[in-house]
């Protein structure tokens, strides 16, 4: 079996108030638009939401995820306030630049470790 390594602290792993509340806010913006994001954007703004700690495949996935999408933040209409682009949403299902922020620090002690 597979067991996370262990330079991440149960605590580090548990996404930051921050990160919960951009997957909210994310989750709130596709349920009124209609779109933005994946079902597998939505079941991660799902489990970030409800505070569940990242494995470290989840580091890896997310810090590539951030690491592809970040060009979507040059799309028309990113941030607009009635018509927010779904690059915008996904952006903040993923937990937002919180979540980019944590995630590349955790994938930093991942690859210090040799993970």
């Amino acid at each position: 079996m597979w067991l996370d390594h262990p330079c991440i602290s149960d605590e580090e792993r548990t996404p930051p108030d921050a990160v919960i509340e951009a997957a909210n806010y994310g989750i709130a913006l596709r349920r009124q638009h209609k779109r933005g994001g994946t079902e597998v954007g939505l079941e991660r703004a799902r489990r970030l939401s409800t505070g569940e700690r990242v494995s470290d495949k989840d580091i890896k996935t997310m810090y590539a995820w951030f690491a592809r999408h970040a060009i979507d933040k040059r799309g028309r209409f990113w941030g607009h306030p009635t018509r927010p682009s779904a690059g915008y949403i996904a952006w903040h299902l993923w937990g937002g630049d919180a979540g980019r922020e944590w995630i590349g620090q955790l994938r930093m002690a991942l690859r210090a470790s040799g993970s």
